[in-house]
Parts: structure tokens; C-alpha cells; sequence
């Protein structure tokens, strides 16, 4: 092979490098460092029927790892989806019987993860973890600004509720502990549940009889 075959063998490989680390870049920039999601990168999805799971679904292969030193870490073992609600003012409605509700979002604010357990633990590292395991949509926190309309019709003789939030997962997690060696005696130290918000925000309609 001549000396200009070589050189152009080699020029391609580098744009082949630089154009595969561009892209892996771009990906990892995808997703906020700190775990949150801003209001420009919210996505509104209103009235998601059949997004929440009824049950539990279990994570398979979460059986913690063979030690090579004293450690701890996490492990989520369940997910569901679920509807992460807003929580405050002017972002609830209810209105009927029958008719037509228009709404809108008229104060702002942040929905936030919710953790609880039976031992102390790292809200960072439940998120690391829900973001590789459950979804890499889940966030810590997801800005909602005020505005954001929507209409429904309600049913005769019925009650509409309308109910603004983020399209999320609520999960359980748990919390290991080892020695070292192939022995290393893994016990479970923690455990708990964790609902996580996304990026996926809108309002949530149901219907009452009262």
C-alpha cells in the first residue's frame, strides 16, 4: 500500500473518531447533570388515559453484585407508572354536573421527587440509579410555569375534576451493604419507595358522581 493510500486510510478514521464523539457528546448533554428538567424542556401531555399501572411491575436483575471491597449501593426493585400531582393551588379544578371545564395553570411552581425509607439515604444516588434502571426521563425536579390551557367536556349528571402534574413512576428501592471477598456476607440495610417526575407534564381529567 503507497504512502497517499495511508494517508487517506488514516484521515478517515480520525473524521470517523471525531464524528462518533460528537455524537456521544450530544447524548450525554440530553440530560441535565443535576437531575432536573426546565420548563423549555417539558413536553405536555394532557388526559393520558391508561398511562398509570395498577400494580407494581418488578426490575428484574437486581441481585447485588459479588464484593471486592467494603461498599454500599442501590438497587430498585419495582416500578409504577403513576401521576405525580402539583399539590398547590391554581392547578386543581373541579366543576359540573355536566357542562364544559376550561382551565389553566395560574401560579408556578416545582414538582419535586418524593423519597421515604427506613434508613438514611442519598436522594443522588436513588436518582442515578431510578435513571438507569427505570427511566432517564425521571428528574428531581420539573419547573411548571403558570398558563398551559385546556378544556374537557363533562359527562351529564357528573362531577369533572382536572388536576395539572407530571406523568412519572413511583418506585421501591433498597439499600446493600457488604464486606469484601467472595463471602462478603451482603445484607440489605435500607429500603424505601421513591416517586420520580418527568419532563412530561399536563393536567389529569376524572369523573365523580358527587
Amino acid at each position: 500500500m503507497g504512502i497517499s493510500s495511508r494517508r487517506a486510510l488514516t484521515s478517515a478514521a480520525i473524521a470517523l473518531l471525531l464524528c462518533l464523539t460528537t455524537a456521544g457528546t450530544a447524548a450525554a448533554e440530553d440530560v441535565p447533570s443535576d437531575g432536573s428538567a426546565t420548563a423549555d424542556q417539558t413536553t405536555d401531555i394532557n388526559d393520558r388515559q391508561g398511562w398509570e399501572d395498577a400494580e407494581a411491575q418488578p426490575i428484574t436483575g437486581v441481585v447485588p453484585p459479588v464484593c471486592d471491597s467494603p461498599e454500599t449501593w442501590y438497587t430498585i426493585t419495582s416500578k409504577k407508572s403513576t401521576f405525580v400531582p402539583s399539590r398547590w393551588n391554581g392547578t386543581t379544578y373541579k366543576d359540573g354536573p355536566g357542562g364544559t371545564m376550561a382551565v389553566s395553570v395560574t401560579k408556578a411552581g416545582t414538582i419535586t421527587l418524593e423519597i421515604s425509607g427506613s434508613a438514611e439515604w442519598s436522594a443522588g444516588a436513588i436518582l442515578a440509579k431510578a435513571k438507569t434502571t427505570v427511566s432517564v426521563k425521571v428528574a428531581g425536579s420539573v419547573t411548571v410555569t403558570t398558563g398551559h390551557t385546556y378544556t374537557h367536556d363533562i359527562a351529564r349528571n357528573k362531577y369533572g375534576h382536572l388536576q395539572y402534574g407530571s406523568w412519572g413512576y413511583k418506585t421501591t428501592w433498597k439499600k446493600w451493604r457488604s464486606g469484601s471477598g467472595r463471602s462478603c456476607d451482603t445484607v440489605e440495610i435500607g429500603h424505601g419507595t421513591a416517586t420520580f417526575p418527568t419532563a412530561q407534564i399536563g393536567w389529569k381529567y376524572w369523573e365523580t358522581s358527587v
